[in-house]
């Protein structure tokens, strides 16, 4: 029995298992008490905007109700859209973004890394990547479509520089973060430029990198559906443009709801993909207080 365990208010002989039970108990609280919470909110603020839009407090023409909103999608998923299937739409807009992430993923963490390893290449790059970052991304959507057409090609690249930016700036910080003191030691164990790279800057790099593609397939997502708003035959962005043409606010909601509950599932996706793939990290302490 330490100091720290009896300060932590453990009584004396209490074993390392009953310990880690305990504060394993207190984790599994937690994480009830944060769900319980999120839920309560959700419904709340969805009761509250059914009451207002029944009361009349808002126009439902303009903010239609929560259930409005569950309608609409109940008769889309059972009848189509008058664009077809809500599915094949979903999956139109879906693939747009998948092959958008993958491919802005790809070439960034490769080009950041390169860059970020490369202090000549990266002096001499820096000016252009900074004037081509400095575009907004909406104004490439029409120039994208004149040039590729209205398929699929234009919405993967609009998705794809939504995501090569976010993780290219990432993967290019995360290795002039690497430790200086752990390359120093690998050059002097005899490690090549390649080995240096691999065994140490990659894995320092790894935390920056997950962290911008957290937040990458949502801008892909948006990349997507920005083209298809602009100009497409299918797709969610393309349902969005229809029911803003009609005034069908019940039909805007019910696309931002799916493209919501997509997004949150990708992100559950990529947690579990950077859990199994980032095992070499230290677990989070145990004390949650």
């Amino acid at each position: 029995m330490t100091d720290i365990t009896m300060a932590a208010g453990y009584r004396p002989g209490t074993s390392d298992t009953e310990i880690e039970a305990a504060a394993q108990a207190r984790i599994r609280r937690r994480k009830q008490t944060v769900l319980f919470w999120q839920i309560a909110i959700l419904v709340l603020l969805l009761g509250l905007w059914e009451l207002a839009s029944d009361m009349n407090w808002i126009d439902p023409f303009f903010y239609a109700s929560p259930s409005a909103v569950v309608a609409r999608l109940q008769d889309w998923a059972l009848n189509g859209t008058t664009e077809g299937s809500l599915w094949y739409n979903l999956g139109v807009t879906m693939e747009e973004a998948l092959i958008g992430f993958v491919t802005g993923s790809v070439a960034g963490v490769v080009v950041g890394i390169g860059l970020g390893r490369n202090q000549m290449l990266s002096d001499i790059f820096s000016v252009y990547i900074k004037a081509v970052n400095s575009i907004p991304r909406v104004v490439l959507a029409p120039i994208f479509i004149m040039i590729m057409g209205l398929g699929l090609a234009s919405k993967v690249a609009l998705a794809f520089v939504m995501v090569f930016f976010v993780v290219f700036a990432n993967a290019f910080q995360g290795v002039r973060e690497a430790d200086r003191d752990m390359i120093a030691n690998a050059r002097i164990l005899g490690a090549s430029n390649w080995q240096v790279t691999r065994t140490v800057v990659i894995p320092s790099a790894m935390s920056w990198i997950f962290a911008s593609l957290h937040v990458s397939f949502g801008f892909a997502i948006i990349g997507a559906i920005v083209g298809e708003f602009v100009g497409a035959r299918f797709g969610i962005g393309q349902l969005i443009s229809i029911a803003k043409g009609t005034f069908d606010a019940a039909g805007m909601f019910a696309a931002i709801v799916l493209v919501m509950v997509v997004t949150l599932a990708a992100e559950y996706v990529m947690t579990l993909i950077e859990n199994r793939l980032a095992k070499w990290r230290p677990q989070q302490s145990l004390d949650t207080h």
